[in-house]
């Protein structure tokens, strides 16, 4: 198992001077403590989210304050992007980080984004495996032909070129097809519980674990990571008592999220109709729902209990999401305990390692 950090949930519409010092200051410690990535979404035209409108640009930002971790997409909307742009401006970021360039694609879902190309939402899911293929090609050093302003084929090559030869790719999956569509192409998975129960992802996985084999891939070769809010404290009464308002934040501004959660026990729920006391409550029940196995929200025992159970379905990696509203200080708190869980997964890694060593002699 191994442990990244995820970014998703700053509010873009306030006017404080020093918005990104939450991400900074984060990624210099996990950059130091060797996790294995940083995450950055692409977000459009809404305060939730909206610190992260592009992650090409904020993740060159990040290439000059780290040193050794990797820095991935989650995720680049593919069917609002031209090819040429995203092969050109991550060539730009695996430059400056020297080589630690890894990118999720994702489709694509709220039809408000694409009016940056309206032409495209219909067909989004088809442009983007098309997309990430051109991507591919160029980032190889292909020359690939597009319709100049005249009309004619114009041949090109992207500049500047790339460290890495091979680009590493991702796909933010949340529905079966999409799970297999991955394996076909032989990319790894970015998934989340905020649509799934935990037994739905262990189903999906076994989906993409077949597809990348009947595609010619190894199926131990594809990563999986979960997205998972994360804070660790002294005791679970604690932890719930701090997380609890600004979460349901999170969820309020998404409530479309809790009618799908209140769905999966088969309560079914007519928003219009709610009063704000409905609502409060609604919320209320949500955040213990996910309480209960979605998040890594709880104790250093507890996330561990949680990280094992997630690990025993086929999930790699947890993408842990630390800015859903917390102030800096108790961010950092939370870190230096999940920094001791990442130590002893490394070890067990290095251990696990030198025992296959002695086995083979």
């Amino acid at each position: 198992m191994e442990f990244s950090l995820l970014y998703f949930s700053g509010d873009g519409s306030t006017t404080q001077v020093d918005k990104y010092h939450l991400l900074l200051e984060t990624a210099k410690f996990a950059d130091q403590h060797n996790f294995a990535a940083i995450w950055t979404p692409e977000r459009h035209f809404h305060p939730f989210g909206g610190l992260y409108p592009n992650p090409s640009v904020i993740s060159a930002a990040l290439a000059m304050v780290t040193e050794k971790i990797q820095l991935r997409s989650g995720s680049i909307v593919m069917p609002l992007q031209h090819p040429v742009r995203v092969a050109e401006e991550w060539g730009v970021v695996d430059n400056l980080s020297k080589g630690r360039v890894s990118l999720s694609f994702a489709p694509g879902w709220h039809a408000d984004d694409f009016l940056l190309v309206p032409e495209n939402y219909a067909a989004r899911k088809e442009i983007m495996w098309r997309g990430i293929e051109t991507v591919q090609k160029l980032w190889q050093g292909e020359s690939i032909g597009f319709k100049g302003g005249t009309g004619n084929v114009v041949n090109i090559k992207t500049f500047p070129r790339p460290i890495q030869s091979k680009l590493p790719i991702w796909i933010t999956c949340q529905a079966d097809n999409t799970f297999i569509g991955a394996g076909k192409i032989g990319a790894n998975v970015l998934t989340s519980l905020l649509y799934a129960t935990p037994e739905d992802l262990g189903q999906q996985i076994s989906l993409y674990r077949d597809s990348l084999m009947q595609h010619g891939h190894d199926p131990k070769s594809g990563k999986v990571a979960l997205m998972m809010h994360t804070f660790i404290g002294e005791d679970t009464q604690s932890v719930k008592q701090k997380v609890k308002e600004p979460f349901c934040n999170y969820l309020k501004t998404h409530f479309g999220l809790v009618e799908n959660l209140a769905k999966t026990i088969n309560f079914q729920v007519d928003i219009k109709s709610f009063t704000e006391e409905d609502r409060n409550s609604l919320l209320s029940f949500a955040f213990e729902r996910y309480f209960q196995g979605r998040v890594m929200i709880g104790t250093i025992a507890t996330c561990r209990e949680t990280i094992e159970y997630m690990h025993s379905i086929g999930v790699d990696e947890i993408a842990c999401l630390i800015d859903f509203g917390l102030d800096f200080d108790s961010v950092m708190t939370s870190l230096y305990k999940l920094q001791k869980i990442t130590e002893e997964y490394q070890v067990k890694k290095t251990v696990g390692h030198y025992s296959a060593l002695s086995f083979f002699g």
